[in-house]
């Protein structure tokens, strides 16, 4: 949805594999979301509850549209598989742009969307072209001896290899794997299974902590996978929010491809002098 007067904020929920985001259709480039509004609109207890929170704007001449995308606690990330899956649904429903393909410029570069409606009403599924994945220096391993592959899929991402994700105490683990780096890191636990070319994973977000999905997260584990031999080119990845579709490029580097199911959770409308 978009802003309207008084200083309203009209917003939709979408989700994506359990990775849920506030969107705001902004065409007009009017808006401007502080820090604090965004942790507030975040907030699971106080406010309306997202991982993060997604400003639609216009296309700069490479692309239909924009994404500005803010993490839970308010600060700006580069891109995201799921932000931009759901950033697609709302685009569509607010006839900002016509399905099946469509681009966003992101802060990590223009993400070409392919959109399929669906049946069943509010959902519909979602593709986006990643862009080039880039294994980042040689696999290492954690202070726990694990596996460790660094990956770059325009944002930053640590990929440990375990024997069972569900295991791992993730809210230690994640933050302090992620100290180590400047800026923050994501992190991705993941294992081999249950099925060929399937891993299952859980990650720990920057600026979010825990979250039942991750688009980008999801893409960077396959990549690690493949580079371990535990998988092929076309990857299932099973997230605790829901299985995601990867298919990798034939080598490092190729541009890759996420999919998956989006759905329409609600509509919001928020008096911004209530998030003061």
């Amino acid at each position: 949805m978009s802003s309207g007067e008084s200083g309203t904020l009209r917003l939709s929920k979408h989700e994506g594999a359990g990775n849920d985001f506030l969107v705001l259709l902004d065409p007009s480039d009017q808006v401007r979301l502080t820090e604090a509004e965004v942790r507030r609109l975040c907030d699971r207890h106080r406010g309306v509850g997202a991982d993060g929170v997604i400003r639609v704007g216009p296309g700069n001449g490479r692309a239909e549209l924009s994404m500005e995308l803010h993490n839970a606690d308010g600060g700006l990330a580069e891109t995201s598989g799921n932000g931009l899956r759901c950033l697609a649904q709302a685009a569509v429903d607010g006839a900002l742009v016509r399905p099946p393909r469509f681009t966003v410029a992101t802060g990590a570069g223009v993400a070409t969307v392919d959109y399929q409606s669906s049946d069943i009403p509010g959902s519909a599924k979602a593709t986006v072209d990643m862009g080039a994945v880039r294994l980042v220096g040689p696999a290492t391993t954690d202070p726990a001896g694990r596996p460790t592959q660094r990956v770059d899929t325009g944002n930053p991402h640590l990929v440990v290899r375990c024997d069972d994700p569900a295991s791992i105490d993730l809210p230690v683990a994640g933050p302090e794997l992620a100290a180590d780096y400047e800026g923050g890191i994501n992190v991705e636990f993941v294992a081999a299974g249950p099925g060929p070319d399937e891993i299952t994973m859980r990650v720990w977000e920057r600026g979010v902590g825990e979250t039942w999905a991750c688009g980008s997260g999801s893409c960077a584990a396959a990549a690690a996978a493949r580079s371990w031999g535990l998988v092929g080119a076309n990857v299932l990845v099973r997230n605790p929010g829901g299985t995601l579709e990867v298919a990798l490029g034939e080598k490092d580097g190729d541009p890759v491809l996420l999919g998956g199911p989006v759905r329409r959770v609600a509509e919001v409308t928020v008096d911004r002098s209530m998030l003061a």
